[in-house]
């Protein structure tokens, strides 16, 4: 999905990729897989389901081969994903999922808005997950052989999740690269950060939006995110500001950059002047700018692109969670 691969190019150019060697069987690579998982404990009996129908999904050769380099610009990117339709509907959302997304607020100490704003990006809020089965997915880019070590370890992540008894094979859906449910984790994310909102011993980030948005909350949470602080918020520039001193990296107090002429786009700072903030420009050199702190950079783990975390605190805003 968009959000995933930021950056499909203007002129694109098809990845190429060697077709598996015709002796590497899909067939023996399954009773690779099989025998490792058996050593790691995984029973006969998750193997039998997990593995049951499974065959190369050649649909999923073709769109991985089919990734493109990004030229987007930032413009084009937060006219496709902040839309007027995902407002509207994002702020429904929040206000039928009122009370559950207040008890994980509580819960994790992650604002509401960043959560329910990942949320409508990843998955518009549950009504976009993909229909791919996850265990044929990435079964069928670790043989293919690309990225075969990370998919094969993809694989491994899947088949615990399904030894724990979180969801049965047949609803383990997601994207063709393996992407899972409304957060769109990878299986070996969902191990480490997906989370039991309501104690029924599971965890299902396809259909219970309390472990959604717990897991969401969760991933933020072990990422760095400080409870009580925003994102960042849109500013204004001096003509004499140093481009040298842009960029994520380049942290100064927020009195520091008051000092410097720069000026919050709207209203106020937002952050009291000893926190530090830097300064990104989407566009490069000119046009919208934003001050950015922490917590811009605990969205960045969840997606490493700036574009990615722009739209997440933005969108959030939007819908006043």
């Amino acid at each position: 999905m968009l959000t995933r691969r930021l950056m499909l190019a203007a002129a694109p150019a098809a990845i190429a990729a060697p077709a598996p060697a015709s002796a590497n069987s899909f067939e023996s690579f399954v009773s690779g897989v099989r025998a490792e998982a058996r050593k790691a404990g995984i029973s006969q009996k998750t193997l039998d389901a997990a593995f049951a129908g499974v065959s190369p999904n050649q649909k999923v050769i073709e769109r991985d081969r089919r990734q493109v380099e990004f030229t987007m610009t930032w413009a084009r990117y937060r006219n496709l994903v902040i839309t007027d339709k995902r407002i509207e509907e994002g702020r429904k959302a929040v206000v039928a999922n009122r009370d559950m997304l207040n008890r994980v607020v509580d819960r994790f100490n992650v604002s509401p808005r960043v959560i329910t704003g990942i949320w409508g990006l990843e998955s518009s809020y549950g009504a976009i997950q993909g229909d791919y089965r996850v265990i044929e997915a990435v079964a069928t880019l670790a043989w293919e052989g690309r990225r075969a070590k990370f998919f094969r370890g993809e694989l491994m992540a899947a088949l615990k999740i399904l030894e724990q008894g979180n969801i049965a094979p047949s609803r383990m859906l997601g994207s063709y690269a393996g992407a899972m449910g409304q957060p769109q984790f990878m299986p070996s994310s969902y191990l480490s950060y997906a989370a039991d909102y309501d104690g029924d011993g599971k965890r299902d980030i396809w259909n219970n939006r309390g472990d959604v948005m717990a897991s969401i909350a969760n991933y933020l949470a072990k990422s760095g995110w400080r409870g009580g602080e925003n994102w960042g918020q849109a500013v204004t520039l001096p003509p004499s500001l140093d481009e040298g001193s842009l960029g994520r990296d380049n942290r100064k107090p927020v009195s520091e950059w008051a000092r410097m002429g720069v000026r919050p786009l709207e209203g106020v700072w937002d952050a009291p002047g000893d926190r530090p903030g830097a300064i990104v420009i989407p566009s490069g050199g000119e046009g919208a700018a934003f001050m950015v702190h922490q917590n811009f950079m605990a969205i960045r783990r969840y997606n490493p692109s700036d574009f990615y975390a722009l739209a997440v605190g933005i969108l959030g805003d939007q819908l006043g969670a």
